[in-house]
């Protein structure tokens, strides 16, 4: 093939891509009609009615005026001593000495067996750092001021002592299963 040949070739290839381009964009300019005749459609068709909002209920408020009568979110003269805490209703020890478990949550310790038999029995703790700690009934774990009640070979149960949320404190029983995390 000579020199002369191969520039008609690539000629021939240019205008062949141009015609092409050309009826490409001519093809996409002639359809449009049809388009803006639907639009035109779903402009003129008339939408659903909008609802009416509902009617907001206006409520009467109440003000405590009375003496006689109490806030009802707020605890009662028999709850309240005279520094304004609650004092009816159990108490945690607060001189007792904390022990090493009561550093934890509850739910990050774990029961990993037992030793001993009957009232010797004794209930293996793991802690979240991996130590393992021998307690018995009587014996204290949790943040929650949790005392150990009672000692089994498959669980321990225990008693939270808990914020009732007017200053004083309520319990609340727990336990921990041998595998249970």
């Amino acid at each position: 093939m000579t020199k002369h040949s191969a520039n008609m070739l690539r000629r021939a290839g240019f205008w062949a891509a141009l015609l092409a381009t050309a009826l490409m964009v001519s093809g996409c300019t002639r359809g449009m009609s049809d388009l803006r005749q639907w639009v035109a459609q779903q402009k003129a068709r008339k939408g659903a009615p909008i609802q009416p909002l509902p009617v907001i209920k206006t409520f009467e408020t109440f003000v405590y005026a009375d003496q006689d009568m109490r806030d009802p979110f707020s605890p009662s003269t028999a709850e309240l001593g005279n520094e304004g805490r609650a004092t009816s209703g159990p108490r945690p020890d607060a001189n007792r000495i904390k022990e090493p478990l009561e550093m934890f949550a509850l739910d990050t310790l774990k029961m990993v067996g037992t030793v001993g038999t009957g009232t010797g029995l004794q209930v293996l703790i793991k802690d979240p750092t991996g130590v393992i700690h021998r307690v018995r009934a009587g014996d204290y774990m949790g943040q929650n001021y949790g005392r150990i009640t009672t000692v089994t070979e498959d669980h321990v149960d225990l008693v939270e002592m808990v914020s009732n949320g007017n200053g004083g404190w309520m319990e609340r029983p727990a336990s921990i299963a041998l595998g249970e995390k």
